[in-house]
């Protein structure tokens, strides 16, 4: 019998603890100590089960061969039911099991049985279940890479000011971040810009990064897309490509990208992203533009299969200017968005008719760290400057033209005024009645004002950002209120 993890799965080891994901799905698996042992001996080719059992065994000195070896079987016969790994007699079979990402044999998700005491599945999000794993130990799990700061778009609402869209970062460079991404054990690696595609060796880059088995996201208007970057994606193993399309109208899309035409590049690059099974998420930021007409997005999205959200939150420039805000919605246009979300989103009306949502964040998180910036993420622009997170390029926490990413990660003394941030810093948010409805933001404080933070930059990320404040009250009472409806309705 062969055993082989499937194409679009990936797996990690850290310390003590197995991670499994497949992208297709964007389901996930941890395991303990043993069952880490059984997911480092799969590989991407083909392995047979006296193999395995010989490689797996030098970590279990003393057991029995026989009892191993069905505890080998069962462990891969639950992966496999759950779509990670396939097996089978031949590499054909094998091939032919190997069932990639396709729009085609997109069903409705089901629940599937129980697993294993060894295998438990991740209830929460990837990134949010390596952050509690590692608590007290960061690890970076995920990097996004600038790959140029120049777009051939300029949205108005953009974070990046435009006289600063001038760079591309340099081929070696990007590998040998590639390598240190490796050393430092990453799973997830994001290309965005600016515009990656305008980056002249953005296919070499794609072919590059293959060749390290992350799990890879690109952002991108997908304006310029062509056969070449389609085959590069097919032969990848893309976890998703991330494209903003603001409205089915053309005139309202290209206002908001400020390049006619735009639309219909856009659209037609995400139906033959579809054609071609290319894992696509489609964000609709909503804008005053746009507020009318996001909704036709998220419809048009839904009949084509992809995933689709929008977002009321916008941020100002990252140089602390504040011009792409005449953009913003106003509190009632966001109250019309809240409204119409949780009108039409059966999802979020099952979250918020839970029993204990309106308990669940009254609990004490005062020593909770505040986000997974510089606590499991960071990134990097194309000059090699290193920052929490997008948006936030002018907190600069290392160069890696200067200083090698592993040592930035474990000893830049802004990376730990950061992760040692609580919510306890922000005693404000921790004793607010409407914290259950807000995601409070360092980046969005820092870019609103122009304050001394306590490490001398310019942006202070404790300086509470009071327009979200009123957005989450704003939500909360929309909630309560439509919560009571139901209840008297079914009263």
């Amino acid at each position: 019998m062969l055993y082989r993890q499937k194409f679009d799965t990936f797996i990690r080891i850290y310390d003590d603890v197995g991670y499994i994901t497949n992208k297709s799905d964007f389901g996930d698996r941890v395991t303990d100590a043993s069952g880490a042992v059984f997911l480092k001996a799969l590989s991407r080719k083909p392995k047979t089960l006296p193999e395995m059992s010989a490689e797996i065994a030098q970590a279990f000195i003393g057991a029995d061969p026989a009892e191993l070896e069905q505890d080998i079987v069962d462990f891969y016969a639950v992966l496999e039911q759950d779509g990670f790994i396939v097996s089978g007699e031949t590499e054909a079979e094998l091939d032919q099991k190997d069932t990639r990402f396709s729009y085609a044999a997109l069903e409705p998700k089901t629940i599937k049985k129980d697993f294993t005491p060894v295998i438990r599945r991740a209830e929460k999000s990837t990134q949010e279940y390596l952050d509690e794993h590692f608590k007290g130990k960061p690890h970076l799990t995920s990097l996004q890479i600038e790959l140029t700061s120049r777009c051939n778009e300029r949205c108005v609402h953009c974070y990046i000011p435009h006289e600063n869209k001038i760079s591309d970062i340099d081929p070696a460079l990007f590998y040998d971040v590639l390598d240190q991404c490796r050393d430092m054990g990453v799973l997830g690696l994001t290309l965005s810009g600016g515009e990656p595609m305008l980056h002249k060796n953005f296919c070499d880059f794609l072919r590059k990064a293959k060749g390290y088995d992350f799990s890879l996201n690109i952002l991108s208007n997908l304006t310029l897309l062509n056969d070449e970057i389609i085959a590069e994606m097919k032969a990848n193993r893309l976890s998703s490509v991330q494209v903003s399309l603001y409205s089915m109208n053309p005139a309202i899309h290209d206002s908001i990208t400020a390049v006619p035409g735009s639309f219909v590049k856009t659209r037609d690059a995400i139906l033959k992203l579809i054609e071609n099974d290319i894992p696509l998420q489609i964000s609709c930021p909503t804008v005053k533009q746009n507020k009318d007409s996001y909704v036709e997005v998220l419809n048009w999205a839904h009949e084509h299969k992809v995933r689709a959200e929008t977002d009321y939150i916008m941020m100002a420039r990252y140089d602390h200017t504040t011009g792409n805000l005449d953009n913003r919605l106003s509190l009632d246009e966001v109250g019309k968005v809240i409204s119409d979300i949780i009108t039409n989103d059966p999802d979020y009306q099952r979250e918020v008719s839970g029993a204990d949502f309106e308990e669940r964040d009254q609990r004490d998180r005062s020593n909770d760290i505040v986000c997974g910036v510089c606590v499991s993420s960071i990134c990097m622009v194309a000059n090699g400057n290193v920052y929490p997170c997008a948006g936030w390029q002018d907190y600069v926490v290392g160069n890696v033209k200067e200083t090698p990413l592993k040592e930035i990660w474990e000893s830049s003394p802004r990376v730990q005024y950061l992760r040692a941030l609580r919510k306890k810093d922000f005693p404000k948010c921790t004793d607010c009645a409407d914290k259950g409805f807000c995601a409070m933001c360092m980046v969005r404080n820092a870019n609103e004002n122009r304050e001394l933070s306590r490490v001398g930059t310019v942006g202070d990320p404790l300086k509470i950002n009071e327009h979200f404040c009123k957005v989450a009250a704003l939500n909360r009472k929309i909630v309560l209120d439509w919560k009571q409806k139901l209840q008297d309705r079914v009263g």
